[in-house]
């Protein structure tokens, strides 16, 4: 519980979580002698409710004495045995490879360096501490966003930008190049447009989107690993731009990639597609998850359960959750002017996950690829809106396209 707090000058600090004056200090954050600014609470009861976010700060400060660092800044380009691996919400990061019982061939490489921001580009709320602070609280939580005709148009411009960038990563995809290489392709990028990249120190997350390869579901974290011939990966891209998210992504293949992998992707590219056209006023989004099993079964497949779409617009994530397995217990009905993505990530073997030690890169839970699509819609009134749709300019990188 919060102590109180003895120095009469805490009187003038405002409390961290509703802004009144506090007269109450974390008594972990005084043991730490960490500053009086962000430790200071009015009530018992703001201290309880700030809790779940506030308990980071302990942590990095640890860290820091520990010698560890801070969050992002302790990497290392280093390719020989003492790699860094990054450990989900400021964890320290081990000097070598965890004891983990690996499903497939892939291993953690080193990464690099935070990549930097300027400064007058708008930045999301995570940015410097890694904690949302409005998204978790929002009662966007529980109820679907209808988007005012002013909210869509900058939905619209956000989504185009981040297809953009999706495209200038797609470009670099070849054998011998890192992940960390397209990560600051997608980073220049994002920045180029005036926009920030929306993955980046959220919840801690290092990097500016996600790379998934081969067994990787999904959350996959750019690193030091050269991509190799056969390969499949997943570049998800998300930007925040005039106060708004527009997210996707797309499995590429490296190469020469063997017929089963290209079904695979293909399958899912098609999961999604068919999954987007049932889109449109008064359609349950329990049915989503329907469309994307069915084909997905029938193809061989299986589709994973842990990970959902979700609604987007001002808040990165929020209500709906769209779940694309079948017989789930999605509620309500879309609407016009709902703005969501449809993501469905499938399996060439187990529809099971397991979380890498680093607690983001989700893997298959045998060790066989998987594939993942996403785009964000909008619900019309007539149907839907591909907000993240390919481009004229966009690179032709899927053979069924052509």
């Amino acid at each position: 519980m919060a102590g109180g707090g003895s120095d009469a000058s805490v009187s003038t600090l405002s409390c961290a979580q509703c802004g009144k004056p506090a007269h109450l200090q974390c008594p972990k954050c005084v043991e730490l002698k960490l500053p009086r600014e962000g430790a200071a609470f009015c009530t018992q009861d703001c201290f309880k409710a700030s809790w779940s976010s506030h308990k980071s700060v302990h942590l990095k400060a640890k860290l820091t004495t520990l010698g560890a660092g801070d969050t992002g800044e302790q990497n290392s380009t280093s390719t020989n045995d003492s790699w860094l691996y990054c450990l989900k919400k400021g964890q320290a990061r081990a000097p070598k490879l965890p004891h983990f019982d690996w499903a497939g061939t892939l291993r953690p490489y080193p990464i690099s360096k935070r990549r930097i921001t300027p400064a007058h580009i708008e930045q999301p709320d995570w940015a410097l501490d890694g904690i949302p602070k409005i998204e978790p609280n929002s009662d966007l939580q529980h109820v679907v966003e209808i988007k005012t005709p002013e909210q869509i148009e900058r939905m619209r411009e956000t989504c185009r930008i981040a297809r953009e960038v999706l495209d200038a990563a797609a470009r670099v995809i070849r054998p011998g190049i890192t992940t960390d290489e397209i990560d600051e392709v997608v980073h220049e990028a994002t920045i180029a447009a005036g926009g920030y990249p929306s993955p980046l120190n959220y919840h801690f997350f290092p990097k500016s989107c996600c790379t998934s390869v081969n067994e990787v579901i999904c959350h996959g974290i750019p690193d030091a690993r050269k991509l190799e011939d056969g390969d499949i990966v997943n570049v998800d891209v998300t930007v925040y731009y005039k106060g708004v998210h527009g997210d996707l992504n797309e499995t590429f293949f490296v190469g020469n990639v063997d017929e089963a992998s290209r079904r695979l992707v293909q399958c899912t590219y098609e999961c999604l597609d068919k999954a987007i056209a049932i889109v449109k006023p008064g359609v349950r989004f329990r049915e989503i998850g329907e469309v994307i099993s069915r084909h997905a079964f029938m193809s061989g497949f299986s589709v994973v359960k842990s990970y959902c779409g979700h609604g987007i617009g001002e808040l990165f994530h929020c209500a709906p959750n769209i779940p694309h397995y079948a017989r789930n217990k999605a509620v309500g009905v879309m609407k016009p002017g709902q703005t969501f993505t449809i993501e469905p990530m499938i399996n060439a073997g187990l529809w099971r996950d397991r979380m890498w030690p680093d607690g983001w890169t989700a893997v298959t839970a045998d060790g066989k690829r998987s594939a993942q699509f996403e785009h964000t819609l909008l619900v019309t009134e007539t149907g839907v809106e591909v907000l993240t749709a390919r481009l004229p300019t966009s690179p032709s990188v899927f053979p069924w396209l052509t």
